[in-house]
């Protein structure tokens, strides 16, 4: 008995097969159409004993509406594929725009820089500094381009003449310039005829080349030193007495301008001088 029961419950089947399809006649409105068919193989399906096979169908036709916001798309009818190629473009559309108006602000502000550093009047003041545009070419213009005054110096070309009589004042101070031994100090009984030479130049507006020069004796960077101050303490010394500074060069020779011998103590006395120069 249980080994035909079995049997008998192994030979029954059912398939259900069909087709369909919907359509979107609106945003939210499909129409629905289907047709199936069912097979069944089963002693009692249709009420007669014995191994009989049969089938039913039915068609059906319907709307149907989406429920929700229509601004989602419905679930029967969206394609991820299609979403992404819209968002795609979408998105490329958006960049597009994006660097479209990166491009016009950056020209934009590439023009207002030209624009701004721009010199329009010449003036080496740039436009966005300069408080005085439009000046005229060739106007002496200050640090915010406006125009500044210039004095200019007018000065008169004069010829320096050194008589003899000038030259006798300065070679009578160069007899009588001593200094101390070893020292710049000029000795006192030189400045009557300093003062004579200081005299002359505030007087006639002379310029003054001192020169100092040494013997050989003692090392040659001493005497350079030495006698570049003692040409420095008689340019003092005249300007102390009203000589203008600026005039007067002071300048050290060392032993390198021997106008003696030095072999001699004659020739070194000689040898240890300043040297005056009008001009």
């Amino acid at each position: 008995g249980s080994a035909n029961n079995y049997q008998g419950y192994d030979e029954r089947w059912y398939i259900p097969t069909g087709i369909g399809f919907k359509l979107g006649v609106a945003r939210g409105i499909n129409l629905d159409l289907g047709y199936d068919v069912n097979f069944v193989k089963s002693s009692t399906f249709n009420g007669v004993n014995g191994a009989t096979n049969d089938k039913f169908a039915y068609a059906h036709a319907g709307l149907e509406f989406a429920l929700g916001s229509k601004s989602k798309p419905q679930l029967q009818n969206y394609s991820s594929l299609a979403a992404l190629r819209i968002q795609s473009k979408e998105e490329s559309e958006a960049l597009r725009r994006a660097l479209s108006t990166a491009e016009q602000n950056a020209q934009r502000d590439r023009e207002q820089y030209a624009k701004d550093m721009g010199d329009d009047d010449n003036d080496g003041v740039a436009n966005k500094f300069d408080k005085c545009p439009g000046t005229a070419a060739g106007t002496v213009v200050d640090g915010s381009g406006c125009p500044i005054k210039v004095q200019r110096e007018v000065v008169k070309e004069t010829k320096v003449v050194v008589t003899e009589a000038d030259r006798k004042v300065v070679d009578e101070a160069i007899k009588n310039l001593e200094f101390d031994l070893g020292k710049s100090t000029i000795r006192s009984k030189s400045y009557t005829t300093l003062n004579k030479v200081a005299a002359l130049l505030v007087e006639k507006n002379f310029s003054l080349k001192l020169a100092g020069h040494t013997d050989i004796t003692g090392s040659r960077e001493l005497n350079l030193r030495l006698s570049k101050e003692r040409a420095e303490s008689v340019k003092a010394y005249l300007v102390s007495q009203g000589a203008n500074a600026s005039r007067i060069e002071a300048t050290g020779y060392g032993p390198d301008q021997p106008i003696a011998s030095n072999k001699t103590a004659e020739g070194r006395q000689q040898n240890r001088r300043v040297e005056f120069t009008l001009f």
